[in-house]
């Protein structure tokens, strides 16, 4: 599967404009902050697909990424605390709306901030794919950001704090350098087969 060939296909604000399912699909969801955007672009190896932006909780929609063989789907970011609690409760009906909807969900990649304890957001996410019995892995974004010490320190404790999810893989990754990149792709290159 050629990455480098996907392109934006269209943005949604509503769960009622989603269109149908008509291909797999491979969901991209955390929090707000995460690095989602910085993310599908390493993933994809183009710059500008997913707008990036300094401030979090930009992305208040679900935007569609196509490949021929599947398509990318990006969840608004959860758990910003500045934004009005009628934009998270759209976001929130807009994520819910998505899951509700008969769709071809062949893996979910939960993005978690390597540096940082698991939220209580996350954990309703994981538990959430737990029990849908939905096919997941874990991202650990920025884990170039930790020295070695703190790395490995973390690494630890992160473990312990996903042991009650069943997830399929946890991977680190790096928007930054692109470690991790070429496993996530084979990750997804998997669940397609």
């Amino acid at each position: 599967m050629n990455f480098n060939q996907t392109q934006f296909l269209a943005a949604y604000g509503t769960a009622r404009q989603l269109p149908p399912s008509t291909k797999p699909e491979v969901v991209f969801s955390g929090r707000s902050n995460v690095g989602k955007s910085s993310l599908i672009n390493k993933l994809c190896m183009r710059k500008n697909l997913a707008r990036v932006s300094g401030q979090p909780g930009k992305t208040a929609t679900i935007n569609f990424y196509g490949l021929p063989e599947l398509h990318l789907v990006d969840l608004p970011g959860y758990g910003y605390a500045k934004t009005s609690f009628a934009e998270k409760k759209r976001w929130a009906e807009l994520a819910e709306g998505y899951f509700a909807q008969e769709r071809s969900i062949t893996l979910l990649v939960q993005l978690v901030d390597f540096r940082h304890p698991i939220t209580e957001l996350d954990r309703q996410m994981l538990s959430f794919c737990t029990e849908r019995g939905l096919s997941f892995l874990v991202a650990e974004t920025k884990c170039d950001k930790l020295n070695k010490t703190e790395h490995v320190a973390r690494a630890s404790a992160l473990a312990e704090e996903l042991a009650a999810y069943s997830f399929t893989a946890c991977i680190q990754v790096s928007s930054q350098t692109g470690e991790g990149m070429e496993e996530l792709r084979g990750a997804i290159s998997a669940a397609l087969s």
